[in-house]
């Protein structure tokens, strides 16, 4: 028996990095996978390695800055996999590292629309679609320590982590009535992509993996120690999950 048996999880972001590692662990404690991204291709093949494992799966390449899209995403897979038990949002793009005074406005945009405007589309979604009606589900939002205390030329990307932090408490506020959870998560440095062009001249190897980090989504979505209700978290270095508690 998996952790994880027969429940539905949607991962966004689930191209590559973390999102992809999250998926195939979940895959792996027995839940069945949704997931999507904008790589066609990436996600095409990470399907594949899916129904290696055996695991029932759907999928879609998706901007979740599009509303409409988001909206048929998710209908299509309530009515495919029948229900949603877990959401991560997970979906990032940097933007430009530059002071916030040089920062394009195209690009302010851009990075809004993924990451705050998107976490709030694709949640809006599974809520009105799955979770409400079934009074049940936990939400794990991937936020950042600069979405906690900025740090020079981090942009938009920082402004979207405090956004994602500040809808997280705020859904949590609402929805622990409801039966449902809601935890933010910092998964700390970790060797992805994102990472990599964020900060060139840093050691990946010096970093954890995104396989090292996807046990703490598990832990949290699983939930069989009671800890996980509606806090925010950081996993440290060592692979421990620490509340945050703010200075």
């Amino acid at each position: 028996m998996g952790r994880l048996d027969n429940k539905v999880a949607l991962v966004t972001g689930a191209s590559r990095g973390i999102g992809r590692a999250v998926v195939l662990a979940f895959a792996q404690e027995g839940a069945k996978p949704v997931f999507c991204a904008r790589s066609e291709r990436e996600l095409a093949e990470l399907a594949k390695q899916l129904e290696s494992l055996g695991a029932n799966c759907f999928w879609s390449s998706l901007d979740i800055s599009r509303k409409e899209a988001v909206d048929r995403f998710v209908a299509e897979a309530v009515k495919s996999m029948g229900r949603i038990d877990v959401l991560v949002n997970n979906a990032a793009v940097l933007g430009p590292r530059v002071e916030m005074s040089q920062l394009p406005y195209e690009d302010w945009k851009s990075v809004l629309g993924v990451n705050a405007d998107g976490a709030f589309l694709i949640t809006q979604a599974v809520l009105n679609s799955a979770m409400l009606k079934q009074s049940s589900g936990c939400i794990i939002n991937v936020i950042s320590g600069v979405g906690r205390r900025a740090k020079p030329r981090w942009g938009a990307y920082a402004v979207s982590k405090f956004a994602l932090e500040g809808l997280s408490q705020t859904w949590a506020a609402e929805l622990e009535p409801k039966g449902i959870r809601v935890v933010s998560l910092n998964p700390g440095l970790t060797r992805t992509a994102l990472r990599r062009e964020a900060e060139p001249q840093e050691d990946p190897e010096t970093l954890k993996t995104p396989d090292a980090a996807a046990h703490a989504f598990v832990a949290i979505a699983a939930d069989e120690s009671g800890r996980f209700q509606n806090r925010s978290f950081d996993l440290t270095p060592s692979g421990e999950l620490v509340e945050y508690k703010p200075a």
